[in-house]
């Protein structure tokens, strides 16, 4: 009995075989793993590439050619590689998930090879409903010809052929498309696509007659001229990405196997939108959608590069993220980082075209680059009360640089500002107000300061006591009526005239009025802890200008409820002015004021004529 149990337990735990539905696997590679059917065309130009680089690594002086024949709905690929005996074919083509790269003695050429997940043929049947493999091995010269042949079903069958099947060494593959798939394996369909994945190959690859390769590079190519050159890869640039770039990088980075170009676009983008550069590997077209390649700063150029360095991830169609794709990220990005110190040394035309449609990258890198900041102080434009400047000419005009945080902080002020002779930079923009804050550490002795109202209300001149004394009914009741706004009153004297009101406030003042807000729409148990929260920030505050004749004409009136309604018409043209947006309870207070003065425009009471 109990070596009947034994028995039992030994045969339950004896290992089992997965079996594969290869329809399943063929319809889980062209929905899910690969983005397109044109990639079978790329798997079988690597096959026949990473063959002769296998061949070449025994016999370097042997053949080096793939040639591709489209012929009525089949497509047939011939190399001259290291081939296959019977043996490799079943060892080999019918398992899935081995790679012909692994042993052999080749694993220490393996970095040779542009495969490295051995999914090879499978990924044809894509597009074809039918493989058949024709190949001679160079290693075993006087094994014959060996024929195999696979359906999408699963199924497949191996035979021997006579020498003349295949008097030479290497390999041919034929495929037979499946229904509706025919486009794929037309010639001129096959020749766009073997030009895009393989125009920078090394080996001699053509489509009937028509050459696939072009080489050398562009970038590797020698030119007459620096100016020719520029023609040259712009353009590259044309043909590739379909723009006339405003420049182009040249991308050299030897330690990590790196050629290329990077084209800057000749119009602005937004940081957010996703840059497709094109990666090759070993001349393969990886992709030409790689997002990581170049650090997020870079978003204002399109990279095309060549590389033996970079993983690509098991679809072959990006990058894999490692040390190495960090490394070469940061080498890349210091090539554009050198452009553009370069630029600004030798050729600042050209440094201002550039600036003038992509300074937001450049801001972006100077956040972090101390020394870039102080390379592009002189160019970065900035908004400022003193118009469109660099921080450097704005540093030299005014003693402390003063900014705002947001737009709309800046049109509060920068008419009253810019009166007063307080110069003021618009930090509103992306990244302008990290900068600002950061000119004292690349220019040693400039005074910044952020800007609030205080500040403001300090440099506007104050109105002589003793009229502001006999203005006083007049203020407490324009204080009475915008005190459920949270905002104050107060009165000076500042140009420009035609001002009539200024409405300031700053972060502080807008938390607590959100606080507040927050806090009367709550219920008890939240309403008590948002009350809690009060503090002493400082309240908006509305600046009456006693030198605008407007004004001058409501502080004279009696009557406190056309004062209320004045102040209500005057705060919200100031809340206009500066651009803010507007609250439900602005905005009812708009309507409120319009309908109070008609009525008092209208009414034939002496109201009227005080307005007058």
């Amino acid at each position: 009995m109990e070596s009947q149990t034994s028995h039992d337990a030994q045969r339950a735990q004896a290992p089992h075989t997965f079996q594969v539905d290869l329809r399943g696997l063929v319809d889980l590679l062209s929905h899910h793993l690969y983005s397109s059917p044109k990639v079978y065309l790329r798997e079988l130009l690597q096959n026949a590439v990473d063959a002769i680089t296998a061949r070449r690594a025994e016999e370097p002086g042997s053949p080096a050619t793939v040639r591709l024949f489209a012929e009525g709905g089949a497509l047939r690929v011939e190399d001259s590689g290291i081939g296959l005996t019977e043996a490799d074919v079943h060892s080999l083509l019918a398992t899935i998930g081995r790679s012909s790269k692994r042993g052999d003695g080749l694993e220490s050429a393996r970095a040779d090879f542009l495969g490295q997940f051995g999914i090879g043929l499978l990924a044809c049947f894509v597009v074809a409903e039918r493989i058949r493999v024709v190949s001679r091995s160079a290693r075993t010269p006087e094994a014959p010809p060996v024929e195999w042949t696979a359906r999408d079903d699963g199924s497949y069958t191996v035979r021997t052929l006579p020498d003349s099947a295949r008097p030479e060494p290497g390999t041919t593959v034929h495929l037979e498309a499946r229904a509706g798939a025919g486009d794929w394996l037309a010639e001129p369909r096959v020749l766009a696509l073997a030009r895009d994945f393989g125009s920078l190959l090394p080996y001699d690859v053509r489509v009937g007659d028509a050459a696939v390769t072009d080489l050398p590079a562009v970038w590797d190519r020698a030119h007459p001229s620096p100016a020719a050159r520029r023609v040259a890869l712009a353009r590259h640039c044309h043909d590739l990405f379909g723009f006339t770039p405003l420049d182009s990088i040249e991308l050299d980075v030897p330690v990590a196997g790196i050629r290329g170009v990077a084209h800057v676009l000749p119009q602005a983008v937004s940081p957010a939108q996703r840059a497709g550069h094109r990666v090759h590997l070993k001349g393969m077209l990886l992709t030409e959608r790689a997002e990581q390649l170049l650090p997020d700063w870079a978003f204002f150029v399109r990279c095309v590069i060549d590389t033996d360095s970079l993983r690509p991830t098991a679809s072959r169609e990006s990058l894999y993220e490692d040390e190495t794709l960090a490394a070469v990220r940061e080498a890349l990005g210091e090539r554009v980082r050198e452009w553009l110190t370069a630029l600004a040394a030798g050729d600042p035309e050209r440094l201002a075209a550039f600036l003038s449609v992509h300074h937001l990258g450049v801001k972006s890198l100077a956040r972090h680059d101390k020394e870039m900041l102080r390379t592009m102080l002189p160019w970065l434009p900035f908004e400022t009360t003193d118009g469109q400047l660099s921080l450097e000419e704005f540093a030299q005009r005014h003693p402390v640089v003063h900014f705002t945080r947001t737009v709309e902080e800046f049109r509060q002020v920068a008419p009253i500002a810019s009166a007063q002779g307080i110069g003021v930079v618009n930090g509103g923009y992306t990244y302008d107000a990290d900068l600002v804050e950061a000119l004292p550490s690349v220019r040693p002795g400039t005074a910044v300061a952020e800007l609030d109202a205080d500040t403001v209300t300090a440099h506007l001149d104050a109105v002589d006591p003793a009229e502001e004394l006999a203005l006083s009914a007049f203020l407490a009741a324009a204080r009475a009526r915008l005190d459920p706004l949270g905002c104050d009153v107060v009165l000076r004297a500042f140009h420009p005239l035609t001002v009539p009101a200024l409405h300031l406030d700053d972060r502080a003042a807008r938390h607590e009025q959100a606080r507040a807000e927050a806090e009367g729409q709550a219920d008890d148990l939240w309403a008590g802890i948002l009350g809690s929260l009060r503090g002493s920030a400082p309240r908006a505050r509305l600046v009456l200008n006693h030198l605008n004749p407007l004004v001058r004409r409501v502080s004279s009136l009696a009557d406190a409820e056309l004062i209320g309604t004045a102040a209500e018409a005057l705060y919200g043209q100031a809340l206009l002015m500066a651009q803010r947006p507007l609250r439900p309870a602005d905005s009812a207070l708009l309507n409120r004021s319009f309908i109070g003065l008609l009525e008092w425009a209208t009414h034939p009471g002496t109201g009227k004529d005080d307005l007058r």
